[in-house]
Formats: structure tokens, C-alpha cells, sequence
């Protein structure tokens, strides 16, 4: 599960979408008018107040629509951000990955469907139930071997392949194969394992002569941590402050191989969406297998492909994933019918990426964006407030307890400083700490039974206590 930062950290999963794919390779539309000045405003709300540096793309077709960068690329050097900055792009590698055991399938090497077993040596007797699709799904059971506590102790050092699998290899499932979603990052490490004896090639001369060379992307690749890499920025970590950023902690790229390992830019990541949609990387098969979903509930109910999400809003829709890793976010998104691509890339992590990413998409679907700056709070009475007042749980761990101070309606989630709320409308309250808001739900006799919070263009259910 994803932490969303401040008040938020727990999802309440909407109802799975089943996604008809049709062909992708269509022309773009003519007639399409993006409002680009206020995509910057969007992008620079983030700026402002010091939560994104980064550089962010926006394109239609192969029209950059927006093609800017932000903030330092080494802030002890003062040397600024460029749009051929290279950032690391953490899970987004997820998607190369992916496309890589599909194109060996495509190929006739390699079965989906296949048990593990068949492509690695000594599997745990565990696995002999998990196939290769469970792995892309994650629907293996295998337990994500970036949360466990000997990853944190090891993370820092150079760990061989062989040692970072041994350290979640013996482990019990945590469900049956194909039963349930779970995140694992050790999914996409086995992964990348097989498509290196399948290919016989290493997972870094796989992805040049398969992807990245056939493509034009010649700035992107695996990370090196001791490489000298030109243009490769810097990460950068929060302080804790709000105000501050710290040097991020030290991992060696050397440990997340096809699960989180690559480099890259915008203008090459809009090349990649663009030769993977337009059928310059798979054949249409094996693309629309690319983009069917499983059978469960991912992140904040979007489901989960293949290494890609699938976000639909009425008749829009659009595949995204996000990445993260030590000092660097990213969120990359693609719209079939507009064809639009949006991609974001930040050295200072934390949620922005993603929520630009997302409000950028919405703009470009022709949908609004309300910004911190458009709310206006309106007076209410303070015993008109007192209404409110009471505990939500969004968890059984993490609560907000909404409280009246004076005339201030304040609001305290587990673990978290006090913030003023303001009311804006009808049982609509928002918060200007952070950009969330808090919508109070009565039952048919006008009782207050829940909230639901709408933070980083999700909703969270809350249950009065």
C-alpha cells in the first residue's frame, strides 16, 4: 500500500473497472485545445511551496504542449534543472520490464502462463504455483522485499542479484498465487532474472537492443552508482519541516535491476510512450494483453495490467504508473483517445509528481482543477461548527478528530500536528496546510455518520465514531 503524505494514509478502493482496449495507433485528434497557462499554474503551485523540482512534459502526439524543467539539479552547486536532466525514474522501470517478458513471449521463448520454475533454477517447492503473469500482476504471494527489515539493514551496500533474492526466496506466501493484489517489487526482480535466461542477455543490453536503441532513447538506462553519468541529478529528501531538503539517503543502484534501476528524461520517456502505443514495440496482441487488467482492486481501486494502472473518470480514461526510490519520484501517464502523454520527473521526493501528474491529465481531459488559491472560505456560525465535532476513522489505526476551538474548526490525524479546517460550502470544509478537504456525509434524517477526504485527487472514507 502507498503512503499518501500528511493526513491521508490509507485507501478506500473503488469498485474495479472492467477496460475494453481498442486499437492505439490512431492519428491524434485535430481538434483539441489544452489550457496550457493553467498546467503551469498547477505545476507551479507545487513549485512554490518547495514540494516539487523537477521537469515535467506535456504532449499531444509528438507536440510538446509543455516541455519545461524547475528547481536544482545540484542545489550545493546551484546548477539548475534542464529538460535533459536524468532523473531515476524508480518503478516506472517496471513498464520496460514488463514490455521485455511480453516481447519474449511474442517471440515464442517464454509462456505467460507457465509456472516460474520453467525459467528459474532452485525455485522454492512455494512457487511451483505462481506463473509468469502473477509475477507481472502481482498476484504471486512473494513478499515485497523492500519492506522487509534485512532490506533496510542491506539497501546502502552493493548486493548481488543472488542475495537480494535469498533474502525473501524462503519465506511463507502471503495468499495463494493469483488470489489477491499485493505489491512486490520481488515480483519484477524474478522477472528481470528471466528475461536474462531466457534472452541469455543481461537485463541492461536487453532493454538497449529491444527498447531503448530501436526507440531513440539515448538517455536512458540502468543507474550506476559509481558511473559517472553526465547530466544525472541529484536526489533530494524533505527535511521534515516543510521548509528544508537534505541530502536523500544513499541505496545502490546496483540492487533494483528491473524493478526500479532506470534513468532517464522527459523527452525520452514521451518517446517511449509513444513507440509502445504506436506499435513500434509490441504487436497489437501483445499490447492489448499489456493493458488488461487483472481481476483485483490496486491503488485507490485502479486496476492493475501488466506494469500499468488504468484511471477512468466517465468516458475518459488513461494507463499510468509512478515510481520512487531514494531522492527521485516520477508519474508517467498516457491518454489513448487524446492522445496525450504527460511525464514527471522529480529529484525531491515526496507526493508531488504524482499529483501534478494527475491534475495535468485531468486538464488535458478538459476536466478542472481546483487549486489552494481558488478556495474561498465562508462564515459559519461557531455553534453552527459544533456539529461536527466527533472522531472519523479512516483505519482502525489512523483517525481524524475534528475539534472546536473558539470559532476555529480543527481537525488532528493520528500521529499529526492540529490544522485549522475552513468551510467552504454545504458540509465542505478544506484545509490550506496541505491541499485536502474534508466533506462531512448525513444519513436520511440529517445525522453526520462519515467524512470523506479528498487529498492528492483520491477519496477516503471516514466512519464517525
Amino acid at each position: 500500500m502507498t503512503k499518501l503524505p500528511s493526513i491521508a494514509r490509507a485507501f478506500a478502493p473503488a469498485a474495479l473497472i472492467t477496460i475494453a482496449t481498442p486499437a492505439l495507433a490512431q492519428d491524434a485528434p485535430a481538434a483539441a485545445t489544452f489550457d496550457t497557462e493553467r498546467m503551469i499554474e498547477v505545476i507551479e503551485t507545487e513549485v512554490d511551496t518547495g514540494k516539487f523540482m523537477g521537469a515535467v512534459l506535456v504532449a499531444q502526439g509528438e507536440e510538446p504542449l509543455i516541455d519545461q524543467a524547475w528547481g536544482s539539479a545540484d542545489l550545493e552547486w546551484d546548477i539548475a534543472n534542464t529538460t535533459d536532466t536524468k532523473f531515476r525514474i524508480g518503478s516506472v522501470t517496471k513498464q520496460f520490464t514488463s514490455v521485455s517478458i511480453l516481447l519474449l513471449s511474442e517471440r515464442g521463448q517464454l509462456d505467460l502462463e507457465a509456472p516460474i520454475a520453467t525459467y528459474l533454477e532452485d525455485t522454492p517447492e512455494a512457487w511451483n504455483a505462481i506463473t509468469v503473469r502473477n509475477l507481472m500482476r502481482h498476484t504471486s504471494g512473494i513478499p515485497n522485499v523492500t519492506t522487509l527489515e534485512t532490506f533496510a539493514e542491506k539497501k546502502y551496500l552493493p548486493l548481488s542479484q543472488d542475495d537480494l533474492i535469498a533474502l525473501f526466496e524462503d519465506l511463507p506466501l502471503e495468499f495463494e498465487p493469483g488470489s489477491q493484489f499485493s505489491y512486490s517489487n520481488s515480483g519484477y526482480v524474478l522477472l528481470s532474472r528471466i528475461v536474462e535466461n531466457v534472452s541469455g542477455l543481461p537485463l541492461a543490453d536487453f532493454y538497449r537492443a529491444n527498447i531503448f536503441d530501436p526507440l531513440g532513447m539515448e538517455a536512458t538506462g540502468i543507474d550506476v552508482s559509481a558511473q559517472i553519468l553526465p547530466r544525472r541529478a541529484d536526489g533530494y529528501s524533505p527535511a521534515g519541516d516543510d521548509v528544508n531538503v537534505i541530502n536523500a539517503p544513499y541505496a545502490d543502484m546496483g540492487i533494483p535491476t528491473g524493478a526500479g534501476a532506470l534513468y532517464s528524461t522527459t523527452g525520452d520517456l514521451l518517446k517511449w510512450q509513444r513507440g509502445l502505443f504506436g506499435g513500434k514495440v509490441l504487436g497489437e496482441e501483445s499490447l492489448a494483453q499489456y493493458l488488461t487488467p487483472g481481476p483485483y482492486e490496486a491503488f485507490a481501486g485502479d486496476p492493475y495490467a501488466h506494469a500499468v494502472l488504468i484511471d477512468r473518470t466517465g468516458d475518459d480514461r488513461y494507463y499510468w504508473h509512478g515510481g520512487g526510490i531514494e531522492g527521485f519520484n516520477a508519474w508517467l501517464g498516457y491518454d489513448p483517445d487524446r492522445k496525450v502523454t504527460v511525464a514527471v520527473l522529480a529529484n525531491l521526493n515526496g507526493g508531488a509528481a504524482s499529483k501534478i501528474g494527475e491534475q495535468l491529465m485531468t486538464l488535458a481531459q478538459g476536466r478542472d482543477v481546483i487549486l489552494p488559491a481558488d478556495r474561498v472560505a465562508i462564515e459559519i456560525a461557531p455553534e453552527a461548527l459544533a456539529q461536527y465535532v466527533g472522531v472519523y476513522a479512516l483505519a482502525p489505526d489512523f483517525k481524524i478528530t475534528v475539534s472546536l476551538e473558539g470559532d476555529r474548526l480543527m481537525t488532528q490525524a493520528t500521529g499529526q500536528g492540529p490544522a485549522q479546517i475552513f468551510p467552504e460550502g454545504d458540509d465542505r470544509f478544506f484545509l490550506t496546510v496541505i491541499d485536502a478537504q474534508l466533506r462531512f456525509e448525513r444519513d436520511a434524517a440529517g445525522e453526520i455518520t462519515g467524512a470523506t477526504l479528498f487529498q492528492n485527487g483520491r477519496e477516503f472514507s471516514a466512519t464517525r465514531e
